[in-house]
């Protein structure tokens, strides 16, 4: 089968930091179902993997997480899907990508395709969905579906791909004030399209920007990107007994000066429950399916922004060297081989 892979960590101008290679189609584990990949986006994790990674020695690894396609065949003890059904998904970290033709993945993180979306559309939304959905519900505890709640929400980087479907769900699925961060025209737009009560400019310190709208503390932080640059405008713009919840890497993260107002801070990282095969791992499956069906209802909107062609090396170099720039908005999506 065509995949797309690496040997060594490059930059991403090298044309060797990502390349066409031909590989054997993958064997299944019980549980695994192997899909036809019609369609899969990029992530920031693709990059920092390729940056970081250095695969045993004349080996390639395949990236790619995100996902859509059809079940070509199942596992022997698969329950959850049949042959044909179109799917989407986020794969796991300790495994094989999907920037390839066909993918091997454990059913229980595997939704059904919204109906409403092409492949293409689909393929945009799993990893920042249940990103999304695991930061906003599992981890700061906001009630699902509760209208009536009080209170906003800081979203740092409310343009990025997680910000982006993040925006979407807390709107139309809580009660809180959706406050996104943003710095350019375009990105400003796009937060308010995505459903945001209000924007404010992150290259000027965050508690300063809340203090403009006439808000000036939130129950909640998604700290989505730059969290250690930010950290001292979060502790100052977080409610006492508020909450925070980080998904980027910063190096060092000081919380000691959260201990004063007794907020809680939050790890969220979707790859979790797979590397760690969670007793609640098929949490995933069931959140995807509500995904979708979010979406075939119209309450969520695929956050696909940009088409890059067909899956092969040249356009994913590209689309990582969109990423890398930092000035991607949404989600960047290549289908086909």
């Amino acid at each position: 089968m065509k995949a797309i892979g690496f040997y060594k960590p490059l930059p991403i101008a090298d044309e060797q930091a990502l390349t066409d290679i031909d590989l054997p189609v993958p064997e299944l584990r019980p549980r695994d179902i192997l899909v036809k990949v019609e369609a899969v986006s990029v992530n920031p994790v693709d990059t920092k993997v390729r940056n970081s990674a250095t695969p045993p020695e004349g080996t390639a690894r395949v990236l790619g997480f995100d996902a859509a396609g059809t079940v070509e065949a199942v596992g022997s003890e698969v329950t959850l899907f049949k042959k044909g059904d179109e799917v989407f998904y986020a794969g796991a970290l300790d495994r094989p990508g999907t920037n390839s033709e066909f993918h091997a993945v454990d059913e229980r993180i595997v939704g059904r395709k919204p109906a409403s979306l092409s492949f293409t559309q689909a393929a945009a939304l799993p990893l920042t969905s249940i990103t999304a959905w695991e930061l906003l519900f599992d981890r700061l505890g906001v009630p699902y579906g509760s209208k009536t709640q009080e209170g906003a929400i800081l979203i740092v980087n409310g343009a990025g791909g997680v910000g982006s479907i993040l925006t979407q769900i807390v709107r139309r699925l809580t009660g809180l004030t959706v406050i996104a961060t943003a710095s350019r025209p375009e990105t400003v737009a796009w937060c308010h399209e995505m459903g945001a009560h209000h924007v404010v400019n992150h290259h000027n310190p965050l508690d300063e920007e809340l203090s403009k709208i006439g808000i000036p503390a939130v129950r909640y932080v998604a700290a989505l990107n730059a969290t250690d640059q930010h950290l001292p405008a979060i502790v100052k713009a977080v409610e006492p007994q508020g909450a925070v919840a980080v998904i980027d890497d910063p190096k060092v993260l000081d919380i000691v000066p959260f201990k004063r107002k007794s907020v809680s801070v939050h790890w969220e990282l979707m790859f979790t429950r797979s590397l760690f095969g969670t007793p609640d791992i098929q949490q995933q499956h069931r959140l995807l399916n509500e995904v979708a069906d979010l979406v075939d209802a119209g309450v969520l909107r695929t956050t696909l922004k940009e088409e890059l062609g067909r899956i092969d090396a040249a356009n994913l170099r590209k689309a990582h060297g969109i990423l890398e720039s930092g000035k991607s908005m949404g989600k960047l999506v290549l289908s086909g081989f």
